[in-house]
């Protein structure tokens, strides 16, 4: 008798493409913190938005990278030295972490309050999400993300997709994805946990983690990631997937 599958998803990148989402949604939240800055987003800076895309953890870094952007710093840069730019303009413009984070989910409760059809379709699912996770029972199911909860689960209901609140792990929760993965191993001691992630660096610390040696990682070759990432997936031994690819897990 096989063991039985529970899947931990990610969900911008693996689930959903919301760049372009994203981008405009951290430009809302930007003109509040700088107010000079012109109404609409300009289409060159989302273009740019999308190439720095891959290293952006959390939603609100949009807010961040838009505005360093619209102020010249380049997209190579960006990529370069990321940690280091989001720290200085951070310290530069006196901004606090909860306040951006506040605004950031606020730009996209407004939007949705003004326009919900239209926010969902910048939020579309990749080809064949919607089929594959209808097969996975919803017990068998969890999100584990860097994006607020009530955000993924708008987006999963236009989708007629139902999977149970509890089983849907965001930012709300403050916990990483190390943590709720140890927590569904502890949980499910009886199934295989596949963990599907876009993010290179986030893989690399569940790898190291003792607790989850037993956790099967897929990097997501269609997500937001570089080539340099992929390539560094494959020295790594991690198993590389194309989005054709997911709905045989």
């Amino acid at each position: 008798m096989s063991t039985p599958k529970l899947y931990a998803l990610d969900f911008d990148g693996v689930l959903c493409d919301s760049a372009l989402e994203t981008s405009i949604t951290g430009w809302k939240a930007a003109h509040y913190f700088w107010p000079k800055m012109p109404t609409e987003i300009p289409d060159p800076l989302i273009t740019a938005f999308k190439q720095v895309r891959p290293v952006l953890e959390t939603g609100y870094e949009a807010i961040l990278i838009l505005r360093l952007l619209f102020e010249g710093v380049t997209t190579d840069a960006l990529l370069a030295d990321f940690p280091h730019r989001i720290a200085g303009i951070i310290r530069r413009d006196q901004l606090d972490t909860d306040r951006l984070k506040l605004r950031f989910g606020e730009a996209r409760d407004h939007w949705i309050k003004d326009n919900l059809t239209q926010w969902i379709a910048m939020n579309p699912l990749f080809k064949g999400i919607v089929d594959k996770l209808a097969e996975i029972p919803n017990q068998d199911c969890y999100i584990v993300t860097t994006k607020q909860e009530r955000f993924v689960s708008e987006i999963l209901k236009a989708n007629d997709i139902l999977i149970p609140p509890e089983q849907i792990f965001g930012l709300d929760r403050q916990m990483s994805k190390q943590r709720v993965l140890r927590d569904l191993v502890n949980q499910h001691p009886e199934h295989t946990i596949i963990f599907v992630e876009d993010r290179l660096p986030t893989l690399i610390k569940i790898m190291k983690d003792d607790q989850l040696s037993t956790v099967k990682l897929i990097f997501a070759d269609w997500g937001y990631n570089t080539l340099q990432d992929k390539q560094q997936a494959t020295e790594l031994n991690f198993t590389r997937i194309e989005l054709k690819d997911f709905a045989q897990l």
